[in-house]
């Protein structure tokens, strides 16, 4: 298969987990029980962990070693660059944290007087910009034909990206029916916070090949970027309350898949 038609396909299987994730409206009556949503959001963060070292830090460093740079430097340089960058527009950007009712990031008159259901998709939008990177960089790597990235090991971290995204589809639209918006409108809204991924990662791949030098930084930026989503949001929400336990358990089942995806895959 051409590359230019995997790398079509690789950009927009993460939405389509979104997509399929916002579409448990139609699906589940009521908002999603505590027990099952701390399972996925555990699991969605052992998927970005494991992505962010095999698919991600692990060839930034092989990049680096190949091209007689210090191994070690652009994957620690890019990887906190990253999770700058999201601490940055965590504190700029006003959103809800998943579970939380207070507002976090610059507020204004006007911003406080975003709903709730808003501020929890602009978090959610927040946090699928690092992931677009993530994929549009790999995808990037392959069309240089760089030999530390293969068109396998692209779509499985793009696969392991969309399941992941399916727990988040659900968990953003669920609420929305709840606080009274039609199915239809909060399928809608869920599906279009995923919409950032495939544009995100689409514009890393034309910035990158006019910048193939610092695809190592690059590839450790987006890892930076998903383990801070992980550390701020996901691991924090998944361990509150009760069944904290099943938070942890998806952890273990998610990283274990995406490790096996792109060892097998890659």
């Amino acid at each position: 298969m051409n590359d230019k038609i995997i790398t079509a396909l690789g950009v927009m299987i993460p939405l389509l987990g979104t997509v399929a994730g916002a579409g448990m409206v139609f699906f589940l009556k009521s908002e999603m029980k505590p027990f099952l949503q701390k399972a996925l959001l555990g699991f969605a963060s052992g998927v970005m962990i494991a992505a962010s070292i095999w698919s991600l830090l692990i060839p930034a460093i092989d990049m680096a070693a190949a091209s007689g740079v210090i191994p070690w430097f652009p994957a620690a340089i890019g990887f906190l660059s990253g999770i700058t960058f999201l601490l940055v527009l965590d504190s700029l950007i006003p959103h809800l944290h998943l579970g939380s009712n207070t507002p976090e990031g610059k507020t204004s008159g006007t911003t406080r007087g975003i709903g709730k259901s808003l501020m929890l998709i602009l978090a959610v939008t927040l946090h699928n910009i690092p992931e677009g990177m993530a994929v549009g960089v790999v995808f990037a790597g392959m069309l240089s034909e760089n030999a530390v990235i293969t068109a396998a090991g692209a779509l499985a971290l793009s696969i392991g990206i969309a399941i992941q995204n399916f727990p988040e589809g659900a968990i953003i639209s669920m609420p929305l029916i709840a606080s009274g918006m039609s199915k239809k409108r909060a399928f809608t809204y869920g599906m279009l916070s995923g919409v950032v991924e495939p544009v995100g990662a689409l514009i890393t791949i034309m910035l990158t090949a006019f910048v193939e030098p610092i695809l190592p930084y690059i590839l450790a930026f987006a890892a930076g970027a998903m383990i801070y989503v992980v550390v701020e949001e996901l691991i924090p929400e998944s361990q509150q309350g009760e069944h904290s336990n099943i938070g942890t358990i998806g952890v273990a089942l998610g990283f274990t898949l995406m490790m096996v995806l792109d060892v097998a895959l890659g």
